[in-house]
């Protein structure tokens, strides 16, 4: 059983280190630091159906994860549905804005982990600068554009910002096409 480590890796990396590594084997090691990442493992471990044990180390923890319902299946390229999601700005929640900016990084990079894709990304307000040179995201925006997400950034806020010509990443789209797409649309998800 091959051990990894995982410690010191910020929030969500050390899932998205685990998951890689049991797609490609039926069981490894993690070494993990306290609290969350020991946490935020055992539990996607565990939901997955494999068995998790987990034993206190003096520079923090050993997980061994193992088949203990079956192995999950290999899931099929994750494809994009019909929903929508709408960044209003370039953070996510109401906290300090440093925090925010972190969560929406994390959050745009774990979007490449998930099975479920959205159809489209629209970005509007402050959350066009997301979709700009010089945005910490723009290569995960580009695979999530080439795993078929849309990706559409409002004409009017990248005029008001000065980034019309500083677009990376998608297409610049109108207030029509937008409402349209948000009417038309069963799920809309705001950040």
């Amino acid at each position: 059983m091959n051990t990894i480590d995982c410690r010191t890796m910020a929030c969500p990396a050390p899932v998205i280190a685990v998951k890689k590594a049991l797609e490609q084997q039926g069981g490894i090691r993690v070494q993990l630091d306290d609290g969350a990442p020991r946490e935020n493992v055992a539990r996607f471990a565990r939901n997955r159906g494999y068995e998790v044990v987990e034993k206190r180390q003096d520079d923090g923890w050993l997980l061994a994860i193992s088949a203990g319902a079956p192995p999950p299946t290999a899931q099929a390229a994750p494809q994009p549905d019909e929903t929508v999601v709408l960044f209003t700005s370039d953070c996510l929640g109401d906290g300090p804005g440093e925090l925010g900016r972190l969560l929406m990084k994390n959050l745009i990079f774990s979007l490449l982990e998930s099975r479920n894709l959205p159809a489209r990304m629209l970005f509007m307000n402050s959350g066009v600068t997301l979709t700009c040179e010089g945005s910490d995201v723009l290569e995960a925006l580009e695979k999530l554009a080439g795993m078929g997400v849309e990706i559409l950034s409002c004409g009017l806020c990248l005029d008001f910002f000065g980034l019309k010509d500083k677009l990376r990443a998608g297409a610049t789209t109108n207030m029509l096409t937008t409402v349209e797409t948000l009417l038309s649309t069963a799920r809309v998800i705001r950040l």
